[in-house]
């Protein structure tokens, strides 16, 4: 880990193809970590320009949640607007309609993943905004089925913007980007946290699964049980929480598309991760870390105190 840390510590300053500054720094995927770039590369960027887009990955649920109540809470940082990006694609998967389909018009399907669309929406105003949306357009997609999601957003009270970027690059982003500064100069302390670091790690828990998810009940085996109070009696109580499930769905199931109601989340075990602040109840069925070899070789490498690296070769 040293060796990887090592030069990793230092931010990756890139370009887009039109010329505006990225700061790469982490990408830890959310549906098995927090989900967003390091602390150190949104405050470098900060410092550095006027605003800053931060893409907290795997939706509201997953990366919105972790960039608020891990990310913001210890980074100190407070976002000033929000932006869920929606595809009719996706929406159309979460219709029912099948990944075969998905890039054949149905104004069925389409209608019926709206539930997925508002429950996102309604996440982000737990957090104190009113979030836009931004449709990220494809080839594929109908005029007709355009006019059917601008026409919910409008009809829910929500600030929508069609952004063609994917085919005309910064110039169909430009509606988008007057918006989202529109939105951020009306913001001015906004942001509420979901949970406060002091409540039991089973009320963190239930918090989240409740009010992101939409789930009825959170259950625990034995062993995650045993590992919340293992963690407890260590005296590490005020950490954050970082659930570790499927990003396929707003439950731990992946196979519940839409909006998912009635349902239990299941904990299964509970890792933790003091050095970075937070314990990791990992929910229903996923892996978080494909097969390692018997001898894997990490346990060659070493670094010593000049920093000099061997066993890579």
């Amino acid at each position: 880990m040293a060796v990887l840390l090592k030069d990793a510590i230092k931010p990756n300053l890139v370009q887009t193809l039109e010329g505006t500054p990225a700061i790469i720094h982490g990408g830890p995927f959310a549906n098995i970590a927090q989900g967003t770039n390091s602390i150190i590369a949104t405050r470098m960027g900060l410092s550095l320009s006027d605003y800053v887009v931060t893409e907290a990955g795997f939706a509201s649920e997953l990366g919105a949640e972790k960039f608020f109540n891990i990310k913001s809470q210890y980074g100190g940082l407070s976002a000033s607007a929000v932006v869920i990006v929606a595809t009719v694609r996706a929406l159309k998967y979460h219709g029912g309609a099948k990944l075969s389909l998905i890039q054949t018009e149905d104004l069925k399907a389409l209608e019926k993943g709206f539930a997925n669309l508002d429950k996102h929406i309604e996440n982000m105003k737990c957090y104190g905004f009113n979030p836009l949306v931004a449709i990220n357009r494809f080839a594929s997609d109908t005029e007709e089925e355009i006019k059917l999601v601008l026409e919910h957003c409008e009809g829910a009270g929500v600030v929508c913007s069609l952004n063609e970027s994917w085919a005309l690059g910064g110039r169909g982003a430009e509606d988008l980007a007057r918006k989202v500064v529109d939105s951020a100069e009306q913001c001015s302390g906004c942001f509420k946290p979901l949970y406060d670091f002091s409540w039991s790690y089973e009320k963190k828990i239930e918090t989240i699964c409740r009010q992101m998810y939409g789930a009825d009940h959170v259950e625990y085996t034995v062993q995650a049980k045993s590992q919340i109070e293992k963690i407890e009696s260590l005296g590490l109580t005020n950490l954050a929480v970082c659930i570790a499930k499927t990003q396929k769905s707003l439950s731990d199931d992946q196979y519940k598309r839409g909006r998912p109601t009635g349902f239990t989340v299941k904990i299964r075990e509970v890792e933790l991760s003091s050095g970075a602040g937070f314990i990791v109840p990992i929910a229903g069925t996923i892996m978080r870390m494909p097969g390692l070899p018997v001898s894997p070789s990490a346990e060659k490498i070493d670094i010593d105190r000049n920093g000099v690296i061997t066993g890579l070769f």
